[in-house]
């Protein structure tokens, strides 16, 4: 959650906003579960956050907010780094001690009210001694001294080679230990991969 600012696009009266995470592992079997992923239709999981979330929204006198609508898109990262509970990691992507290197937001609660604020803690980046996620990627399309290389990772996926991203996650995802207590099912993580392919 963070404290919503003048300038955040936000609805007016907006005064704190609640990022909407999956709850993993529990999320995925959840999500397979749902009529949206097997009814055959475009985006199964943004039809569904929109279901969900807009649900929890109307609840609880919220407005819903989602990463996937735009242009212009809303900046969930930008956000998501205010909250002080989710950092950079030296690759780049996103980090939060729970999640790892996995983190990802489904939507988000605007709140016309102030809501108490937990206070953040330190990266799990500043006490990783090893930091495998910086030669996890068999191309070398994230690291700490360039940008993520997009175009070099498409490539990669569309090659034999790199099958093992395609139908188990991303590699530097993976090499995460923080990331290794979500315990993502495979599956999930191949759902994500070929929607990114796509």
């Amino acid at each position: 959650m963070l404290s919503a600012g003048p300038d955040d696009p936000v609805p007016a009266g907006t005064r704190t906003l609640a990022l909407i995470s999956p709850r993993e592992p529990a999320f995925w079997p959840h999500f397979r579960a749902a009529p949206e992923f097997s009814d055959g239709l475009p985006d199964p999981l943004d039809r569904w956050s929109r279901r969900v979330i807009g649900a929890v929204a109307a609840r609880h006198g919220a407005v819903s907010l989602f990463p996937f609508d735009g242009p212009p898109y809303l900046p969930f990262q930008a956000w998501a780094l205010r909250s002080g509970r989710i950092w950079r990691s030296p690759t780049g992507l996103l980090v939060s001690r729970g999640s790892g290197l996995y983190v990802s937001f489904r939507g988000a609660l605007a709140f016309p009210w102030a809501l108490t604020l937990r206070s953040g803690r330190a990266s799990p980046c500043e006490t990783c001694r090893a930091l495998p996620c910086l030669n996890a990627c068999p191309v070398g399309a994230l690291t700490e001294a360039a940008p993520y290389d997009v175009p070099a990772c498409h490539a990669h996926l569309a090659t034999p080679a790199g099958r093992d991203c395609l139908d188990q996650g991303c590699a530097v995802r993976r090499a995460c230990p923080s990331g290794a207590r979500a315990q993502r099912d495979p599956a999930q993580s191949a759902f994500h991969m070929r929607a990114f392919q796509s």
